[in-house]
């Protein structure tokens, strides 16, 4: 099902926007700004004009979310009312090289946006990863210059990244708990956390912190080999039928950490099912889809709000940057070209 021109206008309209944070202080020192970031994507990864500065390589898709009404006991979010919302998105892997070769352990990104009426939309950008590696926009800064890749070897300095890791041991427990969970053979089989707290708000104004993941209805196909193993898999995949994940709340309760996504909640807390995301086409990312988005977390309806969770407001000044730098620079085609898939 292939959405329309217009409704595919309403989710592009909002970016005119995006740009809200991009000259913004980033972190409680003050001693990194959006351009520190776009500088040290630059410095690990090159620089690729007209791609995103990390999540580079990707695919647009669109398709469809029915919720079930389960939802709306939290949040009176239009998205949340029982009924159908239009959806676009996009499939990537972290880095910020286009042509990067897929690899099994690669953190794999689903981000979607949801568009209802007078404007508002709901966006999301998940990882395939049950906690975030690090709790401060400072140890995300940190960690991504000590990830660089040493030409001499093709892999990072362990004793940069050993170094990392003794200063931010918050980043050390939370990459345990993550080697807890290894990756799925492919996309339509991952599960994608949005890791970040937010409160939802419902009708009686009484706010609930949440945590969302979208859990994934069917097996992925086996990955072939090859440069695009697992785009090419997922393409393969969605030719033949819609990918389906269900929109689990996770519900907070005292004492959980609400401020650092580092740290999981227990397993034993209440979930509530809210209802289906359904995705039906898939393409390669060009003008007019979801390679325009700016999947700013921060794009929020009526009834979700975020918390203090500083890597917040970070993700938006820095999406705001990436997103006004590669708006203005020519564009190259997509490592992924989905109609050269083979069958």
């Amino acid at each position: 099902m292939l959405l329309g021109v217009g409704v595919v206008g309403a989710f592009l309209a909002v970016d005119v926007g995006a740009v809200a944070y991009a000259n913004k202080w980033i972190g409680a020192g003050g001693a990194l700004r959006p351009g520190t970031f776009m500088e040290g994507f630059r410095s690990v990864f090159g620089f690729h004009p007209g791609f995103r500065r990390n999540h580079a390589k990707g695919v647009a898709v669109t398709g469809y979310f029915v919720s079930n009404g389960n939802g709306r006991e939290l949040s009176k979010a239009a998205v949340l009312a029982p009924g159908r919302t239009p959806v676009i998105g996009r499939f990537s892997l972290s880095g910020g090289h286009p042509g990067m070769a897929d690899t099994p352990g690669a953190a794999r990104s689903l981000a979607l946006a949801f568009a209802f009426g007078e404007a508002t939309q709901w966006r999301t950008a998940m990882l395939n990863l049950p906690v975030f590696p690090d709790s401060s926009p400072q140890g995300f800064y940190d960690r991504l210059l000590a990830s660089k890749v040493d030409p001499a070897t093709g892999k990072p300095d362990p004793a940069a990244m050993s170094a990392f890791l003794t200063a931010h041991p918050e980043t050390a427990a939370a990459m345990a708990v993550i080697k807890q969970h290894p990756p799925t053979p492919g996309f339509a089989d991952s599960t994608f956390w949005g890791l970040n707290t937010f409160f939802f708000v419902n009708e009686a104004g009484v706010r609930t912190p949440v945590r969302w993941a979208f859990v994934p209805m069917q097996p992925a196909h086996p990955a072939g080999i090859g440069t695009n193993a697992l785009f090419d898999s997922l393409v393969r995949q969605m030719r033949r039928s819609p990918l389906r994940w269900r929109l689990m709340l996770t519900v907070g309760s005292a004492g959980d950490p609400l401020l650092d996504a580092t740290l999981p909640w227990p397993a034993d807390r209440r979930t509530i099912d809210a209802g289906l995301l359904t995705l039906t086409n898939i393409e390669t990312e060009g003008p007019g889809n979801a390679r325009d988005v700016n999947f700013d977390p921060l794009v929020l309806p009526d009834g979700i709000e975020p918390s203090d969770d500083p890597l917040l407001s970070a993700r938006s000044a820095v999406y705001a940057a990436s997103y006004r730098a590669r708006t203005g620079e020519p564009k190259s085609p997509s490592a992924v070209q989905v109609d050269e898939v083979a069958p």
